[in-house]
């Protein structure tokens, strides 16, 4: 970046250090800092409409949406984050390069299960070998986002599910009496009032999402937890910038991260928390409603 960063071996002190931060790989590791909120700030709309559809389909009438829902969340809730984290990205994978390969390769005639490997025709790869590379990284991401939304949405679904059985059933009956039918009063009375009582669950749920953003490494994405490992690995003179194992200050700045993205969403869902319970017939509304 530097014009004196010509040549790293003859740099002393300060300059090297400029230098040594603004190489090609710590832009990428800045970069990762951003790549995380952007993977949360879309992840968490994707499981939140997951659980308000497992939500729903938990109070349904019908048995089987109802078993549906039901069984969706105590399963994701009653499994290890981590296998879900690990299965649902292969799973995923397989499952769509199996539906290609019935679809594009119908003469197939080698099975597609080959002892521990799975087969499928070129033309049913995800992504195909001739993709460019940017398609690739991207398909992983893909597939990450589809995981965590995935197991977040049953823990979403779980707390909404509670959100609504909170929401006083006097109402509900209310709603009844003036005519409106079970659709009306869910959408109009049940729905609005319940994000009031599911907003401390979901601020939960959103803090638990940012810690678990560092599983992306085993997932095989270029997170800031593997750069932090990557960069702060100690590097022999065979590197222009040799150094010693300096990865207890590039962990100490993932800590820094952290904690900081934890205290403004705090903050955030502090100030959406007091404006949800404005006219709600909560302990918080009341108190909204003196003041």
């Amino acid at each position: 970046m530097f014009d004196f960063c010509a040549d790293p071996k003859s740099l002393e002190g300060f300059q090297w250090l400029a230098c040594y931060l603004t190489t090609g790989k710590h832009m990428l590791f800045y970069q990762s800092f951003v790549f995380v909120i952007v993977l949360m700030l879309i992840t968490a709309p994707i499981a939140l409409a997951v659980g308000f559809a497992g939500a729903l389909a938990s109070r349904s009438h019908i048995p089987p949406v109802r078993w549906l829902g039901v069984g969706y969340t105590s399963i994701v809730r009653g499994v290890p984050d981590i296998a879900f984290f690990l299965f649902m990205p292969l799973a995923l994978d397989q499952g769509l390069e199996w539906l290609r390969h019935k679809i594009k390769c119908p003469d197939w005639t080698d099975a597609i299960r080959q002892g521990n490997d799975f087969v499928v025709c070129a033309e049913a790869k995800l992504p195909l070998s001739s993709s460019p590379q940017w398609l690739h990284e991207y398909y992983s991401i893909a597939l990450g986002i589809a995981a965590f939304a995935f197991v977040f949405g049953a823990f979403a679904a779980f707390v909404m599910a509670g959100a609504m059985n909170a929401v006083p059933r006097a109402q509900m009956e209310t709603a009844e009496a003036y005519g409106m039918t079970r659709r009306q009063a869910t959408w109009r009375i049940l729905v609005p009032q319940m994000w009031t009582y599911a907003l401390p669950g979901l601020s939960n749920l959103w803090m638990i999402l940012i810690k678990a953003t560092p599983l992306l490494f085993l997932l095989g994405i270029e997170d800031v937890v593997f750069w932090a490992r990557e960069l702060g690995g100690r590097k022999t003179q065979a590197f222009d910038y040799p150094h010693d194992d300096w990865r207890l200050w590039y962990f100490l700045a993932l800590l820094v991260f952290y904690l900081v993205l934890t205290k403004a969403s705090e903050i955030g869902f502090a100030r959406l928390s007091r404006r949800l319970a404005r006219g709600q017939a909560t302990l918080a509304g009341m108190e909204g409603a003196k003041a």
